[in-house]
């Protein structure tokens, strides 16, 4: 049988895998049961130890999700961190 190319090279980057690796693959569903259940463990995420988080449904004005979209991903959790400022902002009072 063989030697194998190994998938990385010395500094441990992935290198670019060429018809002779596509050929030797196998389909996911060609794989042992066991080892099927195991990887299909290894992709899944574990449960929350604590929700942090309330998941709701809220609207809001066009351009103000405009703005916080345009910034890129993670712009959920950098309006959550805007409303976190906002909140500890002492409250004005209202007349």
């Amino acid at each position: 049988m063989p030697k194998r190319k190994p998938l990385t090279d010395a500094h441990g980057e992935v290198r670019s895998l060429g018809v002779a690796d596509m050929k030797q693959m196998k389909a996911f569903s060609d794989l042992p049961s066991s080892l099927q259940t195991t990887l299909r463990k290894v992709g899944e995420r574990g449960p929350q130890k604590a929700p942090t988080k309330e998941r709701i449904t809220i609207r809001l004005s066009p351009d103000v999700l405009e703005h916080f979209r345009a910034t890129g991903k993670g712009w959920q959790a950098r309006m959550d961190a805007t409303l976190r400022e906002a909140v500890k902002r002492p409250r004005r009072r209202v007349a």
